[in-house]
């Protein structure tokens, strides 16, 4: 933690009590601490306590003392902004983009990553509101540092303890150690639908969003990684300055991309949803309405994992995805042989919150060893996080070799 710049949110909870201990072990450490509150987060804990262990002014409202708090800058300043600990009502502000205070504003306009400590009762925090709160801000790309189970302010015991000061350090330690875990690393990522076209305005299409395949770019090139993403026709983007975005239409035009990237490349992670044929002919003219029935001839677009897989090196990790609708295992399996890959990743048409369009997804992936590890349903952000965790596995296991 040495020479890091953290910025810490405190908003109006019991949990507050743990930010001292917190802000002296940060500084310890050699962290430069800034310190933000919101009015009813004074109620809990000492601004001048806060203050004098930082050895900055804590910061409360917009103005004081005939001087303006730039927000904007607390926001650049920082390499990590913390939330800690974000009540059940700052994180519904938070989620909402609502802006009623200085803290507010500074996560509004923070560059940097947020990690967001929850604090609250047991009851807050299974409501539905708060959890769906939570994974909305999650696909925004803040970090969640877990609350635990135990004891409550209410006297009660269950989920809702803020993490101790320890924990939340060591998820920010473990953030800067991945920060720069695939420094020096290259990766294409193939993400959306292709459309293959039937005549100048219609084609045959699918309803991914690239959200999947975005997700997974962004947390790449935020451990070092240069990543090529490799998009079909979306209205999204990403924005990591670490990411090169290829805009292609059809699964051709992804195939090429690929083929052509690939060899000097360390990492391949095939997220796309490529369609599986296109059409003999495509009409240079609009096609008309004319008989009752219209024939349309089609054949196999090329296959890009499988032939990704046969020319794969050793040290390349590869990854495909599957989204099946029954018989899941087998087909995830078997695609996993047929292609080479070093990954498959599953997803179920079954499972609620998982496909195409959402903002959730529910994964298993499965291992050339035979390993097969199944998630949750989590954000896309997250599942990211899983998926890219298993690749930094591949690639040392193959470094070892």
């Amino acid at each position: 933690m040495k020479g890091k710049k953290i910025l810490i949110g405190i908003s109006g909870s019991i949990a507050a009590y743990k930010i001292p201990i917190l802000v002296r072990l940060l500084i310890k450490q050699g962290a430069e601490v800034k310190i933000i509150m919101t009015t009813s987060a004074t109620q809990f804990v000492s601004p001048l306590v806060l203050g004098t262990l930082s050895k900055n002014p804590v910061l409360v409202d917009m103005t004081a003392d005939n001087t303006w708090s730039n927000h904007v800058m607390l926001g650049r300043w920082a390499d990590i902004m913390l939330i800690a600990p974000a009540s059940c009502n700052t994180i519904a502000k938070m989620s909402n983009g609502l802006c009623d205070n200085l803290l507010l504003a500074v996560y509004l306009s923070a560059t940097c990553p947020v990690f967001i400590a929850p604090a609250m009762d047991e009851d807050m925090w299974h409501h539905p509101s708060l959890q769906q709160n939570l994974t909305r801000l999650a696909t925004y790309g803040n970090r969640l540092i877990q609350a635990e189970f135990g004891e409550l302010a209410s006297g009660l015991t269950g989920m809702g303890r803020m993490a101790e000061p320890e924990t939340i350090i060591e998820n920010l330690e473990n953030f800067f150690n991945d920060k720069n875990a695939l420094a020096g690393k290259t990766a294409i990522v193939t993400a959306g639908p292709t459309y293959e076209n039937l005549d100048p305005v219609r084609f045959i299409g699918n309803y991914s969003t690239g959200k999947m395949g975005i997700a997974i770019a962004e947390t790449l090139a935020s451990m070092g990684c240069k990543v090529n993403l490799i998009l079909g026709p979306t209205s999204l983007s990403a924005h990591h300055t670490g990411i090169s975005t290829h805009r292609v239409v059809s699964a051709e035009q992804m195939f090429q991309t690929a083929v052509s990237l690939f060899p000097n490349q360390d990492i391949a992670v095939m997220a796309a949803a490529v369609a599986d044929y296109t059409p003999v002919n495509i009409s240079s003219e609009k096609i008309k309405k004319k008989d009752d029935t219209f024939e349309l001839q089609l054949t196999k677009t090329k296959d890009i994992l499988k032939f990704l897989g046969g020319i794969k090196k050793n040290h390349q990790v590869l990854v495909g995805f599957a989204l099946e609708n029954h018989d899941e295992k087998t087909y995830a399996l078997n695609k996993l042989k047929e292609k080479n890959a070093d990954f498959i990743v599953l997803n179920s048409l079954r499972d609620s919150g998982a496909g195409f369009a959402t903002d959730t997804n529910k994964i298993s992936i499965f291992e050339q060893n035979g390993t097969e590890t199944a998630y949750s349903l989590k954000s896309k952000t997250e599942v990211a996080s899983d998926i890219v965790e298993k690749i930094i596995e591949g690639l040392r296991l193959k470094n070892n070799l």
